[in-house]
């Protein structure tokens, strides 16, 4: 099947035609089920599942998001892709070991040079997974950094979990120039890049994913043969791909992790069982924490655990609190929970560009711009 995009007659020589770019999967890799609404009237729910409250309609006042990018405020958009964008293909061919080999793969198989960057300044960022009143899951995620655009991806790949997922445009943007920022002017190049540079997310299952950075001289730079995944990439792999924490863990371990733009990272994973950890690289060698709160320093125990920010750490500190005084928050406590360590309570030049709370049983998302709390975006993943 032929699948693609087109600057039509705006370049003699610039052609976004998509062919072929999709269907494999990497070996061994779990294959979800097709997102297909006639499976799930024969195939029989897992017991696990079974056990997890669904969810019920859609809220009346969720965003309807469309293929054409849509803003909500200034510094804030939406967009939808309904598809393949490539991805299967990426993982068959080798993944990737750099954002450059990203770049590389989508200029090569899916449009000419797209010229991204994924250099940008050090930010902070703050997680926490928690039960809800209704027996549900409830994520929180903050994501702290200079003034950014920031885009809400909604994908709905032909084989994979749909999600939503949240990109900062300025790191695709970065650098482009010439053609190439003509061309990420079209929704159609924004929105494929977007797909490969996701930062958080939430996907069908009651996954939910985290990039958080610890400053540290170290990076993850993972070679033992295995193909390759960068930090953006491992984001889209796991939404794309897992449906539970475990599943997570399982692909990961699959993959050779190589971190963008050389910084250290680890990833906050939690799902609509409850379950919530931290998966940390030391050494290269892939760890992974129970907790229910990161911010940006290493949890792992040895000889790494707590380099980070002096500022992360009153961060977590904030979060554990409020976790042990009860175990049961609302959507409106972990929304005052990142809140109270938003970038705005600590006079620094950052701020907190997104706040999520992802309801992993509801399946939707309580979007908040800027730290103004006061007002949100609504999102349904049903």
């Amino acid at each position: 099947m032929k699948k693609g995009l087109s600057l039509f007659s705006l370049f003699l020589t610039f052609s976004l035609i998509l062919t072929s770019c999709g269907g494999g999967q990497a070996a061994s890799q779990p294959s979800p089920p097709p997102n297909n609404s006639s499976d799930s009237q024969t195939a029989p729910i897992p017991e696990s599942e079974a056990l997890v409250p669904q969810p019920e309609a859609p809220p009346a006042d969720a965003i309807s998001i469309t293929t054409k990018i849509t803003e909500l405020e200034p510094g804030l958009s939406a967009v939808r892709y309904d598809g393949d964008c490539g991805f299967d293909g990426f993982l068959e061919q080798g993944g990737a070991s750099s954002d450059r080999e990203v770049v590389q793969y989508l200029a090569e198989n899916l449009i000419w040079e797209l010229g991204l960057d994924f250099l940008g300044n050090i930010f902070g960022c703050s997680t926490i997974a928690v039960g809800s009143p209704d027996g549900g899951v409830l994520f929180g995620r903050n994501f702290d950094w200079n003034a950014c655009e920031a885009m809400v991806v909604e994908s709905h790949p032909e084989n994979g979990y749909a999600s939503l997922s949240t990109v900062n445009m300025d790191f695709i943007t970065m650098g482009a120039g010439g053609m190439m920022d003509t061309a990420l002017k079209l929704d159609q190049v924004r929105t494929l890049a977007a797909l490969y540079a996701p930062l958080d997310g939430m996907n069908e299952k009651g996954l939910a994913v985290s990039v958080n950075m610890i400053q540290d001289n170290a990076t993850i730079n993972q070679n033992t043969g295995k193909p390759g995944i960068t930090t953006t990439t491992a984001v889209r792999l796991l939404l794309d791909k897992a449906a539970t924490v475990e599943e997570a863990l399982e692909l990961l371990r699959q993959y050779d992790f190589h971190a963008s733009m050389g910084l250290m990272v680890h990833l906050a994973l939690a799902d609509n069982t409850g379950r919530s950890v931290v998966v940390e690289y030391i050494g290269n060698e892939m760890s992974v924490i129970e907790t229910s709160a990161v911010t940006n320093f290493y949890l792992t125990p040895g000889e790494k655990y707590g380099i980070g920010t002096s500022q992360s750490h009153t961060r977590y500190e904030i979060l554990t609190g409020l976790l042990e005084e009860k175990d049961i928050f609302t959507s409106e406590d972990i929304r005052d929970a990142l809140s109270s360590v938003s970038k705005g309570n600590f006079g620094e030049f950052e701020s907190t560009e997104w706040s999520i709370v992802f309801d992993l049983t509801a399946k939707t998302a309580q979007y908040y711009h800027r730290e103004n709390y006061e007002n949100s975006w609504l999102f349904a993943l049903l």
